[in-house]
């Protein structure tokens, strides 16, 4: 689906070429997955809705994220909470912390350590909170 979404929006190659590497959140097992990844490494989840334009510029936030951090990024997973609702609702279940799209999730240990959602969701906060994150703040 996300290189659908490229292709939805006019997105070139070099727009989606980012997202490659995001997994997307589209299923209880998926999130399962994400979860259990969460308690080796810190992992960031991000709730998108496809119907929002400040969704729409969160997503190309993050996506700036993960074009400049590079391997040494943490993982990103992806939610799109209107063709995953059920996924949406359980992220918000699972975590504790109530829905918002766009919304943004730093887990650790399959708990929520910083979030943030609207116009909060940009690259730069993303780098910062993994930054404080490595030096145990």
């Amino acid at each position: 689906m996300i290189q659908w979404m490229g292709r939805l929006f006019g997105l070139g190659a070099a727009a989606t070429k980012e997202w490659e590497h995001v997994t997307e959140l589209d299923s209880s097992e998926a999130l399962a997955s994400c979860l259990a990844r969460s308690e080796s490494g810190p992992v960031f989840i991000f709730k998108h809705s496809t119907r929002c334009p400040i969704s729409s510029r969160a997503h190309s936030e993050v996506g700036r994220y993960i074009d400049g951090a590079g391997e040494s990024g943490l993982p990103v997973y992806l939610n799109y909470v209107v063709e995953s609702r059920p996924v949406s609702n359980e992220i918000e279940r699972s975590l504790g912390v109530r829905h918002e799209s766009p919304q943004l999730l730093l887990v650790r240990g399959g708990q929520v350590i910083w979030h943030t959602s609207h116009g909060g969701i940009r690259s730069e906060a993303m780098v910062e909170a993994a930054e404080r994150l490595e030096k145990g703040e």
